[in-house]
């Protein structure tokens, strides 16, 4: 069988057995150019404002036959995974597959509990209410947010000019994390990396761990996800922070807390 939108299923570090769907073309299509991105850097054609849609022809049809076939033989699944090659909030039809995948796991016969239906967003379009709207419907949303300063975040996610300020976007964030259902769950992923530039510092520094401890106090999301990059980063310069540091980020953030948030490194 052709598959059009899914490639898997394949073991996550964060999500266990995950199934990837990925609504964007095929080409990288993303409001950011992240210095440390592991699909590539996007290309200057690609990278779009948070207000861009995606409405080409939505094959939603194609979607649910392709499911329903390959749900007829996988039986065990952790998360059905949408995101992956750019943001997959630019798709207007999100919610049009999300309610797809929604029908065809009900009507599938699981060994054991169905998987939840998850969605990775750079969080750079939520500060929209018709895209929250849509986002919350999602049992597991996974919201990027590893910068917390304005000018780290315009020096490492090399945004497109019209996305917000990022206090906009911890704002939308929190917003976010009010909207959504009490057995939904918010998670906040921090990508933390290691610079060979020395005029090219890292996130891992004091100022930003600060401000994002303040962020995640703010928000109150109930997991938050501490990992490094495992693939090739879209710069030379980039590279993988090990465990140890990372477990010394989540003590500092730990220390500022005053939720019950779990950080978790992976």
């Amino acid at each position: 069988m052709a598959r059009e939108f899914t490639y898997g299923p394949f073991t996550s570090r964060r999500l266990g057995l995950s199934l990837g769907v990925d609504i964007l073309p095929r080409s990288k299509i993303c409001t950011y150019n992240c210095v440390y991105c592991e699909i590539g850097a996007t290309d200057p054609t690609n990278l779009v404002s948070p207000q861009c849609r995606i409405t080409e022809p939505s094959n939603v049809k194609h979607f649910e036959k392709e499911l329903t076939t390959l749900f007829k033989y996988i039986k065990k699944l952790d998360s059905i995974t949408f995101g992956y090659n750019g943001e997959p909030t630019l798709n207007s039809y999100l919610e049009d597959f999300y309610e797809v995948a929604k029908i065809v796991r009900k009507r599938t016969n699981w060994k054991e509990v169905p998987p939840k239906l998850t969605l990775f967003t750079n969080s750079s379009t939520l500060y929209k209410q018709e895209i929250r709207d849509v986002v919350k419907k999602f049992e597991l949303v996974l919201g990027k947010l590893d910068i917390a300063t304005q000018e780290d975040f315009l020096r490492i996610n090399r945004p497109h000019r019209d996305v917000p300020p990022i206090e906009t976007i911890i704002d939308a964030l929190t917003h976010l994390k009010s909207e959504m259902p009490k057995n939904h769950r918010l998670g906040i992923q921090c990508l933390f990396y290691q610079s060979y530039i020395e005029d090219f510092k890292s996130n891992n520094n004091k100022q930003n761990i600060e401000s994002l401890s303040k962020a995640i106090n703010k928000i109150k999301p109930d997991i938050v996800q501490l990992y490094s990059i495992a693939r090739i980063p879209a710069e030379y310069f980039i590279y993988s922070l090990d465990h140890q540091n990372l477990v010394k980020i989540k003590q500092k953030i730990e220390k500022s807390l005053s939720n019950s948030t779990k950080i978790y490194c992976y």
